[in-house]
């Protein structure tokens, strides 16, 4: 089962998607407009994309795969919130890949169905759409994200456009959070660059928590904690700075003031334009250090 925090912190956004007004909540579609909200990158360079194929030891991933024209780059792996891969996530792996990034964006629900996992115009307050994404969250657990890490990362060193001399780095939203730690940690010599954008069970009290593996990575951290996280989970925030200061690790662990739970994607009923531009370009900036 995905650890009960990941499941907690989907249903809270959840709430608080739906006490949101009409007009709010309507961007939560899972359409292509709202990715269209993204501000244009500037000296973007031309890009290619495609849809790929993935084998893993659990069948065939889905994924979107984009990189500059020509050259190679260093490698990139998204890991999607809980709504999965959609137009949003692509045009956030396309926008990264224009500043200079081999991007993977890969469908971390293919064990059940293929991407897009809802309609057009769905939203998580539909009751038949949250169980469905409900059930898909509780197939995932930690040996499954480590199964696809391994899977998605031997994907990206396979392809001329990625740079095997260069790190790689990792990104997560919500539920995705976690996956980048144990991503980190799986792969300590090859990623040198991770960021957390409102991950959900970051620091558990089991023993599998992700915090718990940081002694086993090399890397460059970005957590970014929606405020209201933060209020529900105070401590959290102190325990990830204590554990990358044992590890003498770099790490960026910030709460962003007035930011919700799902803040980031540009499809989100709490996207927070301003806030999340922020943690982008903050992460920008940690990838140009820990990735040269």
């Amino acid at each position: 089962m995905c650890d009960e925090h990941s499941l907690d912190d989907m249903a809270e956004f959840q709430q608080r998607s739906m006490e949101l007004t009409r007009r709010r909540f309507g961007a939560l579609s899972l359409g292509v407009g709202a990715a269209l909200m993204l501000p244009k990158v500037v000296g973007a360079v031309d890009v290619k994309e495609s849809d790929v194929e993935i084998k893993t030891p659990d069948g065939t991933a889905d994924a979107y795969f984009v990189h500059p024209s020509s050259g190679a780059h260093p490698g990139v792996l998204i890991w999607p919130d809980a709504l999965g891969l959609r137009p949003a996530f692509r045009q956030m792996g396309r926008r990264l890949a224009e500043s200079g990034y081999s991007v993977l964006v890969p469908n971390p629900f293919y064990r059940q169905q293929k991407a897009p996992i809802a309609p057009p115009g769905a939203s998580f307050s539909d009751p038949e759409t949250r169980k469905t994404i409900m059930a898909m969250m509780g197939a995932l657990n930690p040996t499954t994200h480590v199964t696809d890490a391994k899977a998605f990362v031997g994907f990206l060193d396979a392809q001329s456009a990625v740079d095997k001399q260069r790190k790689l780095a990792t990104t997560g939203y919500c539920m995705g959070g976690p996956m980048t730690m144990r991503t980190a940690a799986t792969f300590p010599n090859r990623v040198g660059a991770a960021a957390s954008f409102h991950g959900g069970g970051l620091v558990t009290d089991k023993p599998d928590s992700p915090h718990l593996l940081v002694p086993k990575m090399k890397v460059s951290y970005l957590i970014a904690i929606a405020a209201n996280d933060d209020e529900r989970e105070p401590k959290s925030k102190d325990v990830l700075r204590e554990a990358f200061a044992a590890a003498k690790l770099p790490a960026e662990i910030e709460v962003y003031q007035g930011t919700m739970h799902g803040w980031c994607p540009p499809d989100a009923a709490v996207y927070n334009e301003a806030q999340a531009e922020k943690a982008w370009t903050r992460m920008l900036a940690i990838f140009k250090t820990a990735l040269a």
